[in-house]
């Protein structure tokens, strides 16, 4: 599964936020760090703020920063708003499932199973979580070749 580069954002825009308590954050400043087009990210603020999970002030001055504290916005809530598809394969669509094998197969399932075991994952992390410092010693990095091997 791949996040839509709007839930990326979306998820830069929150930790930017977290990461600058103390102040407003513009949108100019948001696409200058993250090289992204401001009406690209108007439309993910004005959703955030939609949603409850940001302040926007207009004008000189203005800026938008958190409206709830980053240890109360679960990273999976966040994923779920912006990601418009959840489908991972054909057949969880009703309407458009043309597969053959649809009446015997058992990865839909499978599939589906993973899918709730991905969002409960996110639904234990924080913006608080994700934004704190890590220590200086080691780094939670991912091997993303290890994720590909398959076991003989």
């Amino acid at each position: 599964m791949r996040l839509t580069d709007y839930t990326d954002y979306t998820l830069r825009v929150l930790m930017f936020c977290a990461l600058h308590p103390e102040r407003s954050v513009t949108i100019a400043e948001l696409a200058d760090s993250h090289a992204v087009s401001k009406n690209h990210l108007m439309k993910i603020v004005n959703d955030l703020a939609r949603q409850g999970l940001l302040q926007t002030t207009r004008g000189r001055g203005g800026g938008l920063r958190l409206q709830k504290p980053a240890e109360e916005i679960r990273i999976g809530d966040v994923v779920r708003q912006s990601e418009t598809d959840f489908r991972l394969v054909e057949c969880f669509d009703q309407a458009h499932d043309t597969c053959t094998l649809t009446p015997n197969c058992q990865l839909k399932g499978v599939f589906g199973k993973a899918l709730q075991s991905y969002l409960a994952e996110l639904d234990k992390v924080t913006l608080a979580d994700v934004t704190r410092a890590r220590p200086a010693t080691g780094s939670a990095s991912i091997n993303i070749k290890a994720l590909k091997k398959t076991s003989a």
